[in-house]
């Protein structure tokens, strides 16, 4: 069995921060010390990882992903993303269903699990997303699977914007599993194009993204969703909320195992405000928007406060050429999930988060909410998703050190104060020294739902 000594490490792990060891056999972390470890403890047969200044966290889990596969994979696969990921310290990802096709019947799930088992550096599982009329599929899930059933309230393609009534009551009423759901208001969303397109033309620049998909249109939304979840019983969990308003949806006064309706903030969010759209232009163009700096200061607190219980990304590439033209035709997304480790580092270091902070909303809490099978936390007994991060190497965004198969990154020219130095998967080194492993394979993530 292969073995390993990660020693001497500073371990970040569930509120606490110590000097210590941990040892790994085979896929899963075998003991942890503080301090030294004890005599009497054979350590001969493991490989050494001398990690003296250096920080050891579990692996972060991005509960939010588009990797684009199958259908859109000009811009984005799951191999190219996977890569990134691990790159990022992110050892597990969790996708969204708006894929070509989409991810609304078992057959289409089946073949993302396949695809994924093929080519992922990362653990992986899918969403599965429900529409107006699929409501037997989503009966026939497997729960132990899937992290749950994705819906979107607001704009889509396709069949993916549910919005009938009756649609709703059954899938909250009936389906059993977690829904996390886009939320924005459609009939807000569309007449406020009608309004601004009336009175300003049909080119209108980035500056109106947030205006069109707007706090109220946002509020609207999740208010409707909470409604629902609280009637009919349903675990609701509220993803990339972007406004203060929203946060007063959300509780602190339950711990999270025990929270039916839960929230998530993802680092643009917490990062970008609207001051940022004259630098950064449609680069920084998200559903739902960028909203104002007062906002971006109340979603910092309501992680703090655990209003909101993780912090995720909604990685969605594009090719830059996707993201030209006005506010109403240029693509909504950007690539963040190799980069939102050291984001939320640097906010850490900048006093914004603690660092017990980020690795409890980036790897304990969607462990904990999904309820994810041995991950997330560094235990006994635990699968060794770990991530070596070095403190003191400064380091810049640029094109040639994106892995994203879309080439282009929001944060080119931020420059972080910390990197991560290596990323174990299953015990296995994924990442090391600006080296991806692409021989290694992540496993089906395991949910107790």
């Amino acid at each position: 069995m292969d073995k390993k000594w990660i020693k001497d490490a500073r371990i970040i792990n569930e509120g606490h921060t110590f000097e210590g060891s941990v040892l790994i056999a085979g896929d899963r972390i075998e003991a942890v010390y503080e301090g030294t470890v004890p005599e009497g403890v054979d350590t001969s047969s493991y490989e050494v990882y001398d990690a003296r200044g250096k920080w050891l966290i579990p692996g972060c889990i991005d509960d939010q992903v588009h990797f684009r596969e199958p259908g859109l994979t000009h811009k984005a696969d799951i191999a190219s993303e996977s890569r990134a990921a691990v790159a990022g310290g992110v050892t597990s990802f969790m996708d969204m269903p708006n894929t070509k096709p989409q991810t609304t019947t078992l057959e289409a799930l089946e073949w993302k699990f396949q695809r994924a088992a093929e080519t992922s550096r990362a653990n992986y599982s899918f969403f599965f997303g429900g529409t107006n009329d699929n409501l037997e599929e989503i009966k026939h899930l497997d729960p132990t699977r899937v992290p749950g059933l994705k819906l979107f309230l607001g704009s889509s393609t396709g069949n993916m914007l549910v919005d009938r009534k009756e649609s709703l009551e059954h899938i909250f009423g009936e389906c059993g599993l977690l829904i996390a759901v886009h939320a924005e208001k459609e009939e807000i969303i569309r007449r406020n194009i009608e309004r601004f397109t009336k009175e300003y033309g049909e080119d209108l620049d980035i500056s109106f993204h947030s205006r069109i998909r707007s706090e109220e249109a946002c509020y609207a939304s999740s208010s409707e969703a909470v409604e629902l979840a609280t009637r009919l019983g349903a675990r609701l969990h509220l993803l990339h909320l972007s406004t203060a308003r929203e946060t007063n949806l959300l509780d602190n006064t339950l711990p999270l195992q025990e929270k039916k309706i839960t929230g998530e903030v993802c680092v643009h969010h917490l990062w970008f405000h609207d001051g940022d759209y004259a630098r950064l232009g449609n680069r920084i163009k998200w559903n739902p928007a960028i909203k104002q700096l007062a906002d971006r200061e109340a979603l910092r607190k309501a992680v703090n406060d655990n209003r909101i219980d993780i912090v995720a990304t909604d990685h969605a590439p594009h090719l830059l050429s996707e993201k030209e033209g006005s506010c109403l035709k240029a693509a909504s997304g950007g690539p963040l999930i190799q980069h939102s480790l050291p984001l939320m580092l640097e906010m850490a270091r900048s006093g914004i988060f603690t660092y017990e902070k980020v690795v409890e909303k980036m790897a304990h809490a969607p462990a904990t909410l999904f309820r994810i099978d041995r991950r997330g936390y560094i235990r006994p007994g635990y699968f060794a998703d770990l991530v070596l991060i070095d403190p003191q190497r400064t380091w810049t965004v640029a094109p040639e050190n994106i892995l994203s198969k879309c080439g282009w990154s929001p944060f080119e020219g931020c420059t972080f104060h910390h990197a991560v130095d290596t990323t174990f998967v299953n015990g296995e080194i994924a990442y090391r020294d600006g080296q991806v492993n692409d021989q290694l394979r992540g496993r089906e993530l395991r949910f107790g739902n």
